[in-house]
């Protein structure tokens, strides 16, 4: 029997199997939230100028460095933030915006949709780069597959453009405040676009008419350029409480009177003495874990879901066992081949 005819496919296949579950294994990998350090206060920040034309409602800070012109405000309104115009809390937002702006870029494991239109995608949580431009055209969904926490990043090499009245829809539980597009030059909102996420342009950002916002227009050299638009700075949901334990009361021993005695049994001092029924039990009928109460066996996500793959690909398991099989059938043909090797010639 040969021993290399024997070992060299096992060896062979294990190989082959070890990179397949790397590879899937990097698929999966769940993405932290870009961090936006001071520049999360803000619902636009510009490099030069921001500019405003029409009645645009801003919810969030608005900011420009090293630029000084903020125009337009009103007819524009801020609500629930400040105008910071070249100060020191503008100065630091955008050295933040550039510090996030690099991890974005950074991302990875990738899905590459270059030359992809994003539009009549649903996408699960994960990191998309197109080498060139990228496009939205209709409506874009993501999901974040029941996990709260999920992500989502996009990085454009070039421009970001969206077509009138495109969309950007958050399904499964997905969150506003943790997408993120990081684009290397301008990024252009389409009319009447509905959009979700936080902008990072390396150089402009431009709202046509009355496209809105839930997220961040965040431009680090150049203009942010408004026309009637909202912008709403998104916040993350609290992450749900998890249900603690209620201690189960232990049962008082009752007293009663022996047989015969014709005594009754009397309280201890400070013992209340109503006769009328206590409350329901922490495990009873309408109390907490109980029927109808509140905090009962609520299932508390774990993990994070499919990361860096477009729907419709083999999920871990299914790449776990196309590698057994393949290793199987890689013993069973060195198996077959010794025992060739090893008939006597006639």
């Amino acid at each position: 029997m040969s021993y290399r005819k024997l070992v060299l496919p096992f060896i062979a296949t294990a190989s082959a199997v070890v990179v397949v579950l790397s590879l899937d294994g990097a698929a999966v990998a769940a993405q932290p939230r870009v961090g936006l350090g001071t520049a999360g206060p803000y619902a636009v920040l510009a490099g030069t100028t921001v500019t405003n034309t029409g009645p645009s409602v801003i919810s969030g800070s608005v900011g420009v460095s090293p630029g000084t012109a903020v125009t337009g405000f009103p007819p524009g309104i801020v609500n629930a933030g400040t105008i910071h115009a070249a100060d020191a809390p503008a100065l630091q937002a955008k050295d933040d915006l550039t510090t996030a702006y690099n991890d974005a870029a950074g991302r990875g494991p990738v899905v590459d949709v270059s030359s992809k239109n994003l539009g009549g995608r649903t996408l699960v949580p994960g990191v998309y780069s197109a080498a060139s431009g990228m496009a939205l055209t209709g409506t874009v969904r993501l999901d974040a597959q029941g996990d709260p926490d999920a992500v989502f990043v996009f990085q454009a090499g070039s421009t970001l453009i969206t077509a009138t009245s495109s969309r950007v829809q958050l399904v499964g539980g997905a969150q506003a405040c943790r997408v993120f597009w990081q684009v290397g030059s301008s990024a252009t909102i389409g009319t009447t676009t509905q959009f979700v996420g936080s902008v990072l342009a390396r150089t402009s950002i431009t709202l046509q008419t009355s496209a809105t916002v839930e997220g961040r227009m965040l431009a680090r050299n150049g203009a942010v350029t408004l026309d009637s638009n909202t912008i709403t700075r998104p916040t993350c949901a609290a992450p749900a409480a998890t249900p603690s334990a209620s201690p189960t009361p232990s049962a008082s021993p009752s007293s009663t009177s022996g047989p015969g005695s014709g005594a009754s049994a009397s309280p201890s001092p400070g013992t209340p003495t109503s006769s009328s029924p206590g409350a329901p039990g922490p495990n009873g009928p309408g109390g907490p874990g109980g029927p109808g109460g509140p905090g009962g066996d609520t299932p508390i996500p774990t993990g994070h879901p499919r990361t860096g793959e477009l729907p419709g690909g083999p999920s871990g398991t299914g790449w776990l066992m196309l590698g057994l099989v393949a290793l199987a059938a890689a013993g069973v043909a060195a198996v077959r081949g010794s025992r060739r090797t090893d008939l006597p010639d006639s």
